[in-house]
C-alpha cells in the first residue's frame, strides 16, 4: 500500500473520530465527556425543580376531590383518576345501611317469634267445617304464579344476602375458596332468576290488581287489627283482606323497584334511573344533581337496590309466618287452593257471600 493511501485513510478516520467527539460533547455537556447520573433519576424528581401554577400538594388533593382531566380515549370518564364519591358511597353501603338492615332483619324475627309465643297459632274459632265442606280459594293458574314468584324471590333474597353477610357469616365457615365458588354461582344464579321474579310480579299484577284497590271497608279491618291480636274477632272482608292488599303493593312496588335497580346493575349505561328521578324530584322542591357519570348511577342503584331488598325481606318473612305456622288453614289456599268452608267465613266473609251466590245463581233451572 503506498503512504498516500495510508495518508488519505488516517485522514478519514480522524475525521469520524473528532465528528464523534463533537456529537458526544453536545450530548453530554462536558469535553471531557463525563457521563453524570440522569437528574430524573435521582430521587424520582423532575430534572431542573420546575414548579407550575400548583404545588403537589395542591395537585393531589385536586386529584382526591375528584377533578377531572382529558384523555384521548372514547371513555371521557377515566380522566377522572380519584371518584371522591365512592369513599362515601363504601363508608355507608359497608358501615350503616349493612348494620341497619341487619338489625332491621332481626328485629321481624324476634317480633314474629314474640308474637307467636304470645298469641299462639291462630284457629278456626268454630272449627273446621264438620261436613268437610271447602271453598276454592286459588286456581292453579293462581297457585302457580304465586309459587314463581315466591320461590324465586327466596332464592334472590339467600344470595342477595350471602352478597352483604355472607363474608362474616359464612365465610369463616365454610373458607375462602368454597365461600368464593358458592359466591360467584349465586351471583349468576341471582341475574337469571331476576327474570322468573319480574315475570311473577307483571302477571300477578294483572291477574290480582282489581281485588286488592283500597276501600273505606279496609280502615275498620285495621281498625281492629283484622283479628289477629284478639280471638273471636273476624272483620268483614272481600276475597282480599286489608293486610292482604298492603302486601300485594308491597310486592308489585317494591319488587318492580328491585327489578329497576337491579337492570340498572346488570345493563350499566343503558339503563340510568337516577338522573331522571331527581330531576322529577326536583320539581317538587329538591335540589339534587341530574347530571350523573354511570358510576354514580350504579352506586346509588346499589344502595337503592339493598334498601328495598332489605325491607321486602323483613315484611314476606312475615308473610309466610302467617301463611303457614301462625293461622289454621292458610296454607291450603296456596297448596291445594281449596280452604275450609269456615275459614273462609271467618277471614272472608264478604267473599264467601258473593261465590255462594254466584253458586245458587249458576243451579237456578232456566224458565
Amino acid at each position: 500500500m503506498s503512504w498516500s493511501r495510508i495518508h488519505k485513510l488516517a485522514g478519514a478516520l480522524a475525521l469520524v473520530l473528532m465528528m464523534a467527539y463533537g456529537a458526544g460533547a453536545v450530548m453530554t455537556g462536558s469535553a471531557t465527556l463525563d457521563v453524570a447520573q440522569a437528574e430524573a433519576q435521582t430521587g424520582g424528581n423532575i430534572p431542573g425543580s420546575p414548579r407550575g401554577s400548583l404545588s403537589q400538594a395542591e395537585m393531589w388533593r385536586a386529584v382526591r376531590g375528584g377533578v377531572t382531566g382529558t384523555v384521548s380515549i372514547p371513555n371521557k370518564e377515566a380522566g377522572q383518576l380519584v371518584q371522591s364519591d365512592g369513599d362515601v358511597w363504601r363508608a355507608v353501603k359497608n358501615g350503616p345501611l349493612a348494620q341497619f338492615g341487619g338489625i332491621f332483619l332481626l328485629v321481624s324475627i324476634v317480633v314474629i317469634a314474640a308474637f307467636y309465643l304470645i298469641r299462639g297459632k291462630i284457629r278456626i274459632d268454630h272449627g273446621p267445617d264438620p261436613q268437610g265442606r271447602t271453598i276454592e280459594r286459588f286456581n292453579a293458574f293462581e297457585r302457580a304464579v304465586h309459587w314463581l314468584t315466591a320461590s324465586s324471590f327466596i332464592i334472590l333474597a339467600l344470595t342477595g344476602l350471602n352478597v352483604s353477610y355472607g363474608r362474616y357469616v359464612i365465610k369463616p365457615i365454610l373458607g375462602a375458596d368454597a365461600f368464593g365458588a358458592l359466591t360467584y354461582y349465586g351471583k349468576l344464579a341471582h341475574n337469571y332468576i331476576a327474570f322468573a321474579f319480574i315475570l311473577g310480579i307483571v302477571v300477578m299484577f294483572l291477574m290480582w290488581v282489581r281485588h286488592n284497590i283500597p276501600t273505606l271497608r279496609d280502615l275498620k279491618w285495621l281498625a281492629v287489627g283484622g283479628g289477629l291480636f284478639s280471638k273471636g274477632v273476624h272483620p268483614e272482608a272481600p276475597r282480599f283482606n286489608a293486610g292482604q292488599k298492603i302486601v300485594f303493593w308491597l310486592v308489585v312496588l317494591g319488587g318492580a323497584s328491585l327489578s329497576l335497580s337491579g337492570l340498572a346493575l346488570m345493563f350499566p349505561g343503558d339503563i340510568a334511573p337516577w338522573a331522571g328521578t331527581f330531576a322529577l324530584m326536583n320539581k317538587v322542591g329538591f335540589d339534587l344533581p341530574t347530571t350523573l357519570s354511570i358510576l354514580q348511577e350504579t352506586q346509588l342503584s346499589v344502595l337503592w337496590h339493598s334498601i328495598v331488598g332489605l325491607v321486602m325481606i323483613g315484611a314476606i318473612i312475615g308473610h309466610i309466618y302467617i301463611g303457614s305456622l301462625g293461622m289454621e288453614g292458610a296454607i291450603d289456599a296456596v297448596a291445594s287452593g281449596q280452604v275450609d268452608l269456615n275459614w273462609a267465613k271467618e277471614h272472608h266473609s264478604l267473599w264467601v257471600e258473593e261465590e255462594m251466590a254466584k253458586a245458587s245463581g249458576a243451579q237456578q233451572p232456566a224458565e
